[in-house]
């Protein structure tokens, strides 16, 4: 019965199959996170006026953010493919992590698991699909006006464009939170090895002086008892 669980409870941090935040999965999680945070971090610039101000956003804006985000969604196909390789990184790294895992590797690991799947449906439900409605330019065609359904008398809504841009921008920084939630676990995670590390240290520490001091204690009383003789 212990075999089939796939969680390994005699698993430590300070065992030698431990996968922990200085294993090389853990790079594999860290950058793909970064390198998506550091495309929303040059995508924030277009998101602010949108979302962060209370100022009003001039109609020229939202042809600029068109255009902008048109660009980038008809960039050649390899650029598409190394995201979704980046991706794929990520995930690989978080299964290496998740492979016959420890109790901490449950927690840290198994939560940022949650958040990057969070964070892939966001991309694909709402980014992916934003940038293809952009780049389609449905909301410059004859028989759209305003709110509108994308078929006869169910399907999805489509929104108008200063919504949907606002949505997309919304998209980006709920990706970018949930982005920023897997590094801190990650981080959670070196934070409570190294405590743990230091106190296992002066846990050792103290049972050395005790030793020590049981050792001396024994010296003593045995060099007394002969001179007794």
């Amino acid at each position: 019965m212990a075999d089939s669980q796939w969680v390994d409870w005699t698993k430590t941090t300070q065992s030698k199959n431990y996968r922990g935040s200085g294993s090389f999965a853990t790079f594999m999680i860290v950058g793909p996170v970064c390198f998506f945070l550091g495309i929303l971090f040059a995508s924030f610039p277009y998101d602010f006026p949108l979302l962060w101000t209370s100022d009003p956003v001039a109609p020229s804006y939202y042809d600029q953010l068109e255009t902008h985000l048109r660009f980038v969604h008809q960039s050649p196909p390899l650029i598409a493919r190394l995201l979704n390789i980046i991706m794929t990184v990520g995930f690989l790294g978080f299964f290496i992590k998740l492979f016959r895992p420890s109790e901490a590797n449950v927690l840290f690991d198994g939560a940022s698991l949650v958040l990057y799947v969070i964070g892939a449906g966001v991309y694909i439900a709402n980014i992916v699909k934003g940038m293809r409605a952009v780049s389609a330019g449905v909301w410059h065609t004859e028989d759209f006006k305003g709110i509108a359904h994308d078929g006869p008398l169910t399907g999805e809504i489509v929104l108008g464009r200063e919504d949907s841009l606002r949505v997309l921008s919304a998209s980006n920084t709920i990706l970018a939170l949930v982005l920023v939630g897997v590094l801190v676990l990650q981080a959670g995670q070196w934070y409570a090895e190294r405590r743990e590390a230091e106190d296992n240290k002066k846990a050792d520490q103290a049972d050395k002086e005790a030793a020590e001091r049981k050792a001396s204690a024994s010296a003593g009383s045995g060099g007394s008892g002969k001179k007794r003789q």
